[in-house]
């Protein structure tokens, strides 16, 4: 489901600035929270400091500005450059996980880390070679979606952390409700335009939000009740493959050899993380 994101999300920005295109796709989605956080007050009223500061950082992080650089970084530069660079956020998640999470990870899945990052890179490049060179256009776009990605990579975190005290379908509300002050401060100091939607704007930024926002998410928190933050983070690398085969249905961008070579590297690493964990998990259940 994220994998349709820049499809939905690239025309948007030919029209509207990425903190408007942020801010109606966060007002869509809190018209559908709302009332889950109403039926979810008492989940509410027994949250705790610690966790409301977690939420703040999933939403005005990892929802309010990652999305604005996100959306940024595919205004700028290459579609495919910018929704894969931010597939570096797991170097983030495993910073993270160990202090926050005491989730402590292997050398082996570093290890397998660094080869989906290769694979990663590949994706992201191998249209162009190994080592093209950049543009200053295409660095910045970089930066913005490195910026992303560092902020999601936190939030993975952080929704690892609530997880076990508040529902996945209250934090995905949360998440979309507590970033609009935030995104209404940023587009009201930085002198943003927000017109009104067209309806052909309005019914992409509608799909938008409740597919690759909403729904995605839900499966998302439901998945990290049951995996570790650094696993999921891997996990994540899968949906590269996705976004490229849309893009190349829906943009005329076919990927090359190399950009082949990357999809396999990147889907055998999640199967081997995932793999790993299961034989883990079995060995360690195990009667003595």
């Amino acid at each position: 489901m994220w994998g349709t994101d820049s499809v939905l999300r690239r025309p948007l920005t030919r029209s509207l600035a990425s903190p408007a295109i942020v801010l109606y796709e966060h007002l869509i989605l809190s018209v559908i929270a709302v009332p889950v956080l109403v039926s979810s007050w008492r989940e509410l009223r027994e949250m705790r400091a610690r966790d409301w500061l977690a939420v703040l950082g999933i939403a005005w992080g990892g929802s309010a500005l990652a999305t604005v650089l996100f959306t940024e970084a595919i205004s700028r530069g290459n579609v495919n450059t910018a929704v894969l660079l931010q597939k570096v956020q797991p170097l983030f998640t495993f910073l993270l996980a160990g202090p926050l999470l005491g989730e402590h990870s292997s050398r082996r899945n570093w290890g397998y880390l660094a080869l989906g990052a290769v694979g990663a890179w590949l994706v992201s490049f191998g249209d162009r070679g190994l080592l093209p060179p950049l543009s200053q256009v295409e660095i910045s776009a970089a930066l913005f979606a490195l910026g992303a990605s560092a902020l999601w990579g936190s939030s993975t975190v952080l929704g690892r952390f609530l997880s076990p005290r508040v529902s996945f379908l209250t934090i995905t509300s949360l998440r979309f409700v507590v970033a609009l002050p935030l995104l209404f401060v940023i587009t009201r100091f930085r002198g943003v335009d927000v017109p009104m939607l067209d309806l052909a704007q309005f019914w992409r930024v509608a799909a938008m939000a409740l597919v690759p926002g909403m729904a995605a998410l839900l499966l998302y928190y439901r998945g990290l009740q049951s995996t570790t933050a650094p696993v999921a983070a891997i996990a994540e690398l899968a949906f590269p493959a996705t976004a490229v085969v849309l893009n190349w249905t829906f943009l005329a961008q076919r990927p090359t050899l190399l950009q082949v070579v990357g999809f396999a590297i990147i889907w055998a690493v999640v199967w081997r993380i995932q793999h790993g964990q299961a034989v883990e998990g079995a060995i360690a259940e195990a009667p003595r």
